[in-house]
């Protein structure tokens, strides 16, 4: 569907078609990008493997910290690939927390990285690169660009589009004006979406699934 079928459909499933509306076109475009990085989020839709720009960092000798493509928001591969090599390494996403434990002044380590720490925006490689080289990853992200124009459409499969208008029912019916907020009407479009595309994970969640630590099962004497 095109941005502007989406902004049909929820006119007529909110039955604004006045003239002029009671939500202009621009805000419900600002409303149906988010719709849209909400549901990624959500149900993991984009898996990013091969762009680029948003998979490969080039690393310097001596700098631990890059920052993350802005669309990327959790990774599930990363490896490290030295300019003088032809065989990549493989780098295993972890956690300050876990590193305290296993690794021994982690912090003041160099040498090609073996471990890496997913921030909300950066990543830290573990030890402090030594030498130059490119550090590739995959992993879950959201639209690349925004809807602007009414031919554009969302990046996630066209079977997913009509799911969108619900998350925009739920924000239009939660504004704070007699003519649009109606909470029942918003309860339900958001719990429409929610069934379709998974809750949002809350921050907790999100750093959780930033780290791959191995689990052992710890025996016991009774």
């Amino acid at each position: 569907m095109t941005l502007a079928e989406l902004i049909d459909r929820y006119r007529l499933e909110a039955n604004d078609q006045t003239v002029p509306p009671l939500v202009a076109d621009l805000i419900l475009t600002g409303l149906f990008n988010e719709a849209e990085r909400r549901a990624c989020i959500c149900a993991r839709l984009i898996h990013e493997h091969s762009d680029p720009a948003i998979c490969e960092i080039a690393v310097v000798a001596g700098t631990s910290s890059y920052p993350l493509h802005a669309s990327l928001y959790e990774l599930d591969y990363t490896a490290f690939l030295p300019d003088t090599e032809t065989r990549k390494l493989s780098v295993r996403l972890t956690s300050p927390e876990w590193l305290d434990s296993h690794v021994e002044d982690w912090r003041d380590l160099e040498g090609d990285p073996e471990y890496a720490i997913q921030n909300d925006t950066s990543i830290r490689l573990v030890p402090r690169p030594d030498r130059a080289g490119t550090f590739f990853m995959e992993g879950y992200r959201t639209p690349k660009v925004k809807m602007v124009e009414a031919t554009d459409t969302p990046e996630i499969n066209g079977q997913h589009h009509e799911k969108l208008v619900y998350w925009v029912l739920h924000r239009v019916f939660s504004i704070p004006d007699s003519e649009l907020i109606n909470p029942a009407r918003a309860a339900q479009a958001e719990a429409e979406f929610t069934a379709y595309f998974g809750p949002l994970p809350d921050a907790d969640l999100r750093r959780t699934t930033r780290k791959d630590e191995p689990h052992a099962v710890v025996g016991f004497l009774p």
